[in-house]
């Protein structure tokens, strides 16, 4: 028997489409800047997403759009242009565009119907920006529950600055991988998460109890929303808290990370106790991510041969494969 004759293929299960995989990405909200990007007597920024450009805009009333990034006169890029009331202006031949897209005047020429950039479903929430990857969004993103309605609430949020060599599908795997926790996070269940997994059309979550090797108990509800959304609520070390992590699609193999959290202000408490406590949030968070990211670098994510304990993220995967998938501005966001 010849060396050849004696390798056997590697197992693979079912492939899991790829994001720009036949010019589609899942649809989902995908966060494109922070709303601190946007002044708030109105701004333009510029953002790679889809595989292409978009353009953040936030009007002087206030009004927050996302829109293909470039003029379908010659493709200038409107992230360079102006904004003016009601309007964003291109800066290589003056045309301006409306808030809902359409060409309002194409510098003297009489305006083609067809002149308009394509503007994506946009909401503003958790101080960040997101863009949905359709015409009409499919779902609501999530929104804390607090257990003491009427009391304020303190927040951060943050743009991760390091870029990931993977789809944000691969990065949302990982809280499916529920073996995962336990062994490079070290984690001990208090009670098994398997119990409790719950699926919707668009979502996946769980209740997730364990002790950290730090010492720190973590009781949260953990959840995926779309493909991309990492959303929590609960308690560390009995504290109530929440968190999304939002992760953008830039384009094939690239993924962007966006972080809001927040907890009570705690009647009677210190003013700075509230922010000690996002401090200790985002270490223990952030500290769970730096375990992952060398892994999730340099991973050739390719599922095979899949156990027992992978049942949560093998069913993950048949919602990923049915997950729908669309991209109705690529025609204009190159």
């Amino acid at each position: 028997m010849t060396i050849a004759e004696d390798v056997q293929p590697r197992p693979r299960s079912e492939p899991i489409p790829s994001e720009g995989q036949d010019g589609l990405f899942t649809q989902t909200w995908f966060p494109v800047c922070l709303s601190s990007a946007l002044p708030a007597d109105g701004g333009i920024v510029g953002v790679d997403l889809l595989g292409g450009r978009v353009v953040a805009v936030r009007s002087p009333s206030g009004e927050v759009s996302v829109f293909s990034a470039y003029c379908v006169h010659l493709g200038a890029d409107l992230s360079v242009g102006s904004l003016e009331p009601g309007a964003i202006r291109c800066a290589f031949h003056g045309w301006r565009y409306g808030m809902d897209g359409r060409c309002l005047s194409a510098n003297g020429t009489p305006v083609d119907p067809k002149a308009r950039l394509f503007r994506f479903p946009t909401v503003e929430t958790h101080g960040i920006v997101w863009a949905f990857n359709g015409t009409d969004p499919l779902f609501a993103l999530p929104q804390p529950d607090p257990p003491l309605p009427g009391t304020p609430v303190a927040t951060r949020t943050l743009a991760f600055d390091q870029r990931l060599a993977v789809d944000p599908w691969v990065v949302a795997a990982q809280t499916m991988d529920l073996q995962h926790f336990a062994l490079p996070h070290e984690g001990r269940f208090v009670e098994d998460p398997n119990d409790s997994v719950t699926w919707d059309d668009f979502s996946v979550g769980y209740r997730y109890h364990a002790l950290m090797p730090g010492g720190e108990e973590y009781r949260v509800w953990a959840s995926i929303h779309g493909s991309n959304i990492f959303w929590q609520q609960g308690t560390l070390d009995g504290r109530w808290f929440y968190w999304i992590t939002g992760m953008a699609a830039l384009r094939a193999r690239t993924t962007a990370s966006f972080f809001s959290w927040g907890t009570h202000v705690l009647p009677g408490e210190p003013p700075e106790a509230a922010q000690e406590f996002l401090t200790r949030a985002q270490m223990f968070m952030f500290n769970l991510l730096s375990e992952d990211a060398p892994v999730l670098m340099t991973i050739h994510y390719t599922p095979g041969l899949l156990t027992r304990s992978d049942a949560a993220l093998a069913d993950f995967f048949t919602y990923l494969r049915r997950y729908p998938r669309a991209n109705p501005a690529r025609h204009y966001l190159r």
